[in-house]
């Protein structure tokens, strides 16, 4: 699965973003024992400076025409598809009200309706 990157920008920034966003879902997960989430909060605030974000698209619905993600689709149902995974982050320049994708994002997506019929069984 190549990665295409739409404006030129070094691969190390990318990666560091990638590692930044891996960091941040750890400590979703595992908790903030050692107050790790403020200097990535200040880390976040420098790239923003410089006009890099990533976005992370975990739980948005996500349909074909949609180009700044590249799905592989889990189950079987092809129907009102949502983000179950995020493999890597969307990575924009800009702003938060105009931007362009830089890096994008690789997910795994399953049909919404699928996984109410399983929680009904």
């Amino acid at each position: 699965m190549s990665q295409m990157i739409i404006a030129e920008v070094p691969r190390f920034i990318l990666n560091t973003l990638n590692h930044l966003y891996e960091i941040e879902r750890k400590l979703a997960l595992h908790g903030d024992s050692a107050g790790i989430q403020r200097n990535v909060e200040r880390i976040k605030e420098s790239f923003a400076d410089e006009k890099m974000f990533y976005e992370d698209p975990m739980g948005q619905p996500f349909t074909e025409t949609r180009t700044d993600l590249e799905a592989s689709i889990s189950g079987e149902g092809t129907e009102n598809l949502v983000v179950t995974e995020v493999i890597k982050p969307v990575i924009r320049y800009g702003d938060k009200t105009y931007s362009r994708v830089v890096q994008k994002g690789i997910v795994v997506v399953k049909s919404s309706t699928q996984e109410l019929q399983g929680e009904a069984e």
